[in-house]
């Protein structure tokens, strides 16, 4: 907007500014991956999701509390379920940064479908359920893990540590059978009990 007041020249600027922070999408393989529901910022990621170059995503948590990895994909046709081409079985590393301050003692990745429903045996989403899994699943700082199918797709890292500001690394198959585009990968650290 321009005002001429007493012979001066004044020139108006009006500046719209968005109050939601804008999200970065990244992209491996035929995946992309969102950290906008927050919690949490991913700082790169890598790799095609095959066994030999998985999707490495770096990410940093910042609380103790779940986070929500959205996973989106553009693929529209299911391909030979023992394959690993089309998007049906992608290897993932996640390596993350323990930015919570505390230390963590248990490690849960969730698989879900539709947003706050866990995943179940019928949706075609799981940690490569119907596949061998021999060596394909572990992380640097915890010995063991249980995957768990029913009643929702779960893996619960144990017997380890991350210390605060330390980096632990989980490595594991995601079989995507789901029609869906979009799904979710719910993150949660735990802490040792009071």
């Amino acid at each position: 907007m321009i005002w001429i007041l007493g012979g001066f020249l004044a020139v108006s600027m009006i500046f719209s500014h968005s109050s939601a922070q804008e999200q970065k999408i990244w992209t491996a393989g035929q995946y992309n991956f969102s950290d906008e529901l927050g919690g949490f910022s991913i700082r790169s990621i890598s790799g095609t999701g095959s066994a030999d170059d998985p999707i490495v995503i770096t990410e940093e948590l910042n609380a103790i509390a779940p986070v929500t990895l959205v996973i989106r994909t553009e693929k529209l046709e299911q391909l030979n379920p023992t394959t690993e081409e089309g998007g049906i079985l992608f290897h993932l590393q996640v390596r993350t940064i323990n930015g919570s301050g505390h230390p963590w003692v248990e490690f849960v990745f969730e698989l879900q479908e539709i947003l706050g429903k866990p995943s179940d045996y019928g949706d075609g989403l799981s940690f490569y359920q119907p596949g061998d899994k021999t060596g394909m699943i572990h992380s640097n700082l915890f010995a063991t893990y249980d995957d768990n199918f029913e009643p929702y797709d779960r893996m619960i890292f144990r017997d380890g540590k991350v210390d605060p500001n330390a980096n632990a690394s989980f490595d594991f198959p995601v079989g995507d059978f789901t029609p869906k585009r979009t799904f979710y990968l719910v993150q949660e650290p735990r802490i040792p009990s009071t």
